[in-house]
C-alpha cells in the first residue's frame, strides 16, 4: 500500500507541473472565426507570412517594403500614418542611425493621458527574418486595432501607435520619438510587444521607475486570461543587458510601461529560423490575450497617475492567476513563519516526533544533495561542450535538443537526490529529514528579504513545508496515506517553481542549468516526507533511467539538420593602409563552409581592429590571409579642422559609392570629445564623451543616408588615432568572390559581423 499511494504522489506531481504550464498560455486549435469582432489569428498570419518573408534589417530594401505594408494596412483601417525620420545615438549600445518610426494616432473623447502600443518593425541584421521578433508584434497590433475599430466605439484616451524602427541597433526608433516627437508628453501608460524566441509563454514585465503596486492593481483589473508573471522575473531582467524599446520610455520619458514577451525555443532568437512557420500559434493567441483585455481596459481607464508609493510580490497561483501582497509583509510573513516553526521544532521534541542527531544527520544529506546537484549539473554541462563543440557555435546558449537536456538534468538531480537520501531509508524518525531544507529555506528568505524582495513569494513554500511538519508531529496518520496528504499540501510550491525550473536555462542558456539543479533540491528537500522511501527505491531507479533515455536523445539529436541549421561565419577584411587582406572566422568547428577558406594554413586567433563590436564581445577563431581585392573605400572629406584658443575644431564627411551597412569608428588611444555631433545630432547631451579605448561610434546607415557627418571638438594637443570599419553585407553578392554557397543544413551566425566586407582604414585627421 505504502508503494501505491507513493505512486499516487507522483502522479499528483506530473498532473501538478502539466497544469502549471497549460495556465501559462492557452491551447490553440484553428477554427474559423466568423464575427469581424474577434481577434482572428489567420489575419494575423496572414500580415505575418508577408512581412518576413525576407532579412528586412535598417537599410536593406526589404525593410522599406515592410515599411509601406504596415503603413498601408494601418491607412486601409482609416487611421492617418506619418513616418518621422529622425537620427539618434544611443551611447550606451554606442549606436546611431536615421530611424524612421510609423506613427498612427486614434483620438479618443477625453483629453487624459494617451495609451501607446509599441512594438518594432525592423529584423537583427543581417539574415533573421524577424517573425516573432518582433513581427510577432506587429501583426498582434494590426489584427488587435483592426478589431477594436470594427466596433466602432470611440475611446475615452488617446491610442498611440508606434511601430518603430532600428530597435535591434540600439533602441534607436524609441530614442527618435522620446527625444524628438511631440506626442512623448502626451503618453500615461506604454504596452510592449516583444519577443526573444520564437515560442512559449509571454510573459509581463513591469518597466516604471517607481513602485509597482498600482500598475499591478490595474493589469489584474484588466483580466487578461494568461496572466504569466512574477516579480523575481522583472528584479533578474534589470539586472540583464537585455533592454527592449520600453526601456527608453522608462529611462529618458519617465513613461510606465508592461513589456509582453516570450522566450520559448531561445534557438531561434535572431536566426534565420525565425519564420512564419516556426513561431508558435499558442504564443501569438496568448499575445492577442493580453492585446485584446490590456487595450480594451487602458484605452477608458484612468492613465494621469499609475505611480505608486508600494511595491507588491506577484507569482502565478494555482486558481486565482496571480497571488500579490505588498513587500511589507516579505518580513512580516517571514518572522511569523520562523517564531511558527520554533513552536513546531518544541513540541516535535516534546513528543519525541524530531531528535537532535537525526537532524544533524537530515542536515548532512541535504547540504550534500545541493553542492551534489548543483556541481554535477555545471561539471556535466561543461564536460558535454568539450564533447560536443559544435554546441559553442550557437551564441545564445540554448540549443536544438535544449529541452531534452533540461528533461535529462531534471531526472539526473532527482536520481541523484534520492541516492543521497537513501542513506537515510532506515531512519525512525523521517521528521528529521525536513528541518534542514525548511532552515536553508529561511536562510535563503533572509537574504531575499535584505536584497531582492522581488523573489518574497519564496517563502510561500516553507508554510506549506511548516503545515505538512505541523501534520507530521500533531497528527498520527497511516504511512500510507502521508506521501498523498502531503504531496497535496505541496502543491502550490510544485506549481510556482517547475515552471522557473524550465524557465531560467531556456532564457539564460544551459550554462545555468546548475541554478535549475539548485533550485530542484531545494524543493525536493521540502517535499522529503512525500518522497523519503524505505524499501524499494522504485522512484530512484524510475528517474535514473528516464535520464539516460533523455541524456541519449539529446546525443542523437546534437548534430543539425534542414530544421535546425548549424550557424557559421565568414567575414573579408581588407586593410587600405598595408594593402593586406584576411578572411576571418567565428566558428569553433569548421564545416564544409568555411573549410573552403581555411585550411591547415589558417591561424587561430583574432585581428586587430577587425572584429566589429557584438552583443557577446565575440572574438575570431580562425583566420587566413588571402588575396587582397583592392575594393573601394569610403571617401573622407574634411569640412572643418581649425584651433581656437586650446581647443581642435573637427567636422568630417564620410560617404561611399558602394552599399555600406554600417561604419565602427575606434580609437587606439584615451579619447575625449567635446560636443560631439552625429549628422548635426548631439550625442551625450553635449556633454563630454570620454571613451579609454575601442569602439566609439557604430552608424548604421538607413536607406536614405547617402553619407554620415562627424562633428567635435578636442584639445589641441591630444592626438588622434582613429581606426573606421566600413562594413557592407554583400560578401557572398560581390563578383570579387566566388563563394560556394551554404548547403539546407547551415545559416549565417547571429550576434556577429557576417557574409561581410571589412575595409578597414585609419583616419588621418
Amino acid at each position: 500500500m505504502k508503494a501505491f499511494s507513493s505512486l499516487i504522489s507522483v502522479l499528483i506531481i506530473i498532473g501538478v507541473i502539466f497544469w502549471s504550464f497549460s495556465d501559462l498560455k492557452p491551447t490553440y486549435s484553428p477554427k474559423k472565426i466568423t464575427s469581424k469582432n474577434e481577434f482572428s489569428i489567420n489575419n494575423a498570419l496572414y500580415h505575418l507570412k508577408n512581412i518576413s518573408k525576407e532579412a528586412h534589417y535598417t537599410g536593406s530594401k526589404n525593410h522599406k517594403e515592410v515599411q509601406n505594408y504596415i503603413i498601408h494596412e494601418l491607412q486601409k483601417m482609416g487611421l492617418k500614418t506619418e513616418i518621422q525620420t529622425q537620427t539618434a545615438i544611443n551611447k550606451k549600445w554606442f549606436a546611431a542611425t536615421t530611424a524612421e518610426n510609423i506613427l498612427a494616432r486614434i483620438k479618443g473623447s477625453e483629453n487624459g493621458k494617451a495609451l501607446m502600443l509599441l512594438t518594432h518593425y525592423d529584423s537583427n541584421p543581417h539574415s533573421s527574418l524577424g517573425a516573432s521578433d518582433a513581427g510577432s508584434g506587429v501583426v498582434t497590433i494590426l489584427e488587435g486595432i483592426r478589431v477594436f475599430l470594427e466596433k466602432n466605439k470611440q475611446p475615452k484616451n488617446d491610442i498611440i501607435i508606434l511601430i518603430s524602427d532600428a530597435e535591434e541597433l540600439g533602441l534607436l526608433g524609441a530614442q527618435a520619438f522620446v527625444d524628438e516627437h511631440p506626442w512623448t508628453k502626451d503618453i500615461g501608460l506604454v504596452l510592449n510587444f516583444e519577443a526573444r524566441g520564437t515560442g512559449g509563454p509571454s510573459y509581463m514585465l513591469m518597466e516604471t521607475n517607481g513602485k509597482n503596486s498600482k500598475l499591478l492593481s490595474e493589469f489584474m483589473a484588466a483580466k487578461p486570461n494568461y496572466p504569466a508573471a512574477n516579480s523575481l522575473m522583472y528584479s533578474i531582467y534589470k539586472k540583464l543587458p537585455n533592454d527592449t524599446d520600453l526601456t527608453i520610455f522608462r529611462e529618458k520619458g519617465d513613461i510606465n510601461g508592461f513589456n509582453f514577451a516570450f522566450i520559448g525555443d531561445h534557438f531561434d532568437y535572431h536566426t534565420a529560423q525565425d519564420s512564419y512557420e516556426r513561431l508558435d500559434r499558442e504564443t501569438l493567441l496568448h499575445q492577442a490575450d493580453y492585446f485584446t483585455s490590456t487595450v480594451n481596459y487602458f484605452a477608458n481607464s484612468d492613465l494621469t497617475d499609475l505611480n505608486s508609493d508600494e511595491d507588491f510580490v506577484y507569482v502565478n497561483f494555482p486558481l486565482v492567476k496571480l497571488a500579490t501582497y505588498p513587500f511589507s509583509w516579505v518580513s512580516a510573513m517571514l518572522i511569523s513563519a520562523f517564531i511558527l516553526f520554533l513552536v513546531l521544532l518544541f513540541f516535535g521534541f516534546k513528543k519525541d516526533k524530531l531528535s537532535l542527531k537525526g537532524i544533524l544527520k537530515g542536515f548532512g544529506a541535504f547540504i550534500l544533495a545541493i553542492l551534489l546537484c548543483g556541481g554535477v549539473s555545471f561539471g556535466l554541462w561543461k564536460l558535454l561542450l568539450l564533447v560536443h563543440l559544435q554546441y559553442k557555435d550557437i551564441l545564445h546558449g540554448f540549443t536544438y535538443n535544449g529541452y531534452q537536456y533540461i528533461a535529462a538534468f531534471v531526472f539526473l538531480n532527482l536520481w541523484v537526490l534520492f541516492k543521497v537520501y537513501k542513506y537515510t531509508s532506515n531512519h525512525k524518525k523521517t521528521t528529521d529529514l525536513i528541518i534542514a531544507p525548511i532552515i536553508v529555506w529561511f536562510i535563503i528568505n533572509f537574504f531575499i528579504n535584505v536584497y531582492l524582495k522581488g523573489a518574497g513569494f519564496f517563502i510561500i513554500p516553507v508554510f506549506a513545508a511548516l503545515i505538512i511538519l505541523a501534520v507530521n508531529i500533531f497528527v498520527n496518520l497511516e504511512e500510507k496515506s502521508k506521501p498523498i496528504l502531503f504531496t497535496i499540501l505541496s502543491i502550490p510550491t510544485i506549481y510556482i517553481f517547475a515552471p522557473l525550473i524550465k524557465m531560467f536555462p531556456v532564457g539564460l542558456g544551459l550554462k545555468i542549468v546548475s541554478v535549475s539543479g539548485i533550485l530542484i533540491a531545494l524543493v525536493f528537500g521540502l517535499m522529503m516526507l512525500s518522497l523519503h522511501q524505505k524499501k524499494t527505491f522504485w522512484m530512484q531507479k524510475t528517474v535514473g533511467l528516464f535520464a539516460i533515455i533523455f541524456f541519449g536523445l539529446a546525443t542523437y539529436n546534437s548534430g543539425f539538420s534542414v530544421d535546425n541549421k548549424k550557424p557559421n561565419s565568414i567575414v573579408y577584411i581588407e586593410n587600405s593602409d598595408d594593402k593586406t587582406a584576411f578572411f576571418g572566422t567565428y566558428d569553433t568547428t569548421l564545416d564544409t563552409y568555411t573549410k573552403q577558406f581555411f585550411d591547415e594554413n589558417a591561424v587561430k586567433g583574432s585581428i586587430a581592429n577587425a572584429e566589429t563590436k557584438s552583443k557577446y564581445n565575440t572574438r575570431f577563431t580562425y583566420y587566413k590571409k588571402t588575396e587582397f581585392k583592392n575594393i573601394s573605400a569610403a571617401n573622407l572629406e574634411t569640412v572643418l579642422d581649425t584651433i581656437i584658443g586650446d581647443k581642435r575644431f573637427l567636422e568630417f564627411t564620410v560617404s561611399s559609392n558602394r552599399k555600406v551597412n554600417k561604419l565602427e569608428f575606434i580609437t587606439k588611444k584615451e579619447l575625449k570629445l567635446h560636443q560631439f555631433k552625429v549628422n548635426d545630432v548631439l550625442v551625450n547631451d553635449g556633454k563630454n564623451y570620454i571613451v579609454k579605448k575601442g569602439t566609439f561610434l557604430v552608424y548604421h546607415l538607413a536607406n536614405q543616408d547617402k553619407e554620415v557627418t562627424l562633428s567635435f571638438s578636442v584639445l589641441k594637443e591630444a592626438e588622434l588615432d582613429i581606426v573606421m570599419n566600413e562594413i557592407s553585407y554583400d560578401l557572398l553578392e560581390n563578383n570579387h568572390f566566388s563563394i560556394i554557397s551554404r548547403t539546407e543544413e547551415m545559416m549565417p551566425m547571429p550576434f556577429v559581423t557576417n557574409d561581410a566586407i571589412i575595409i578597414s582604414k585609419k583616419l588621418k585627421l
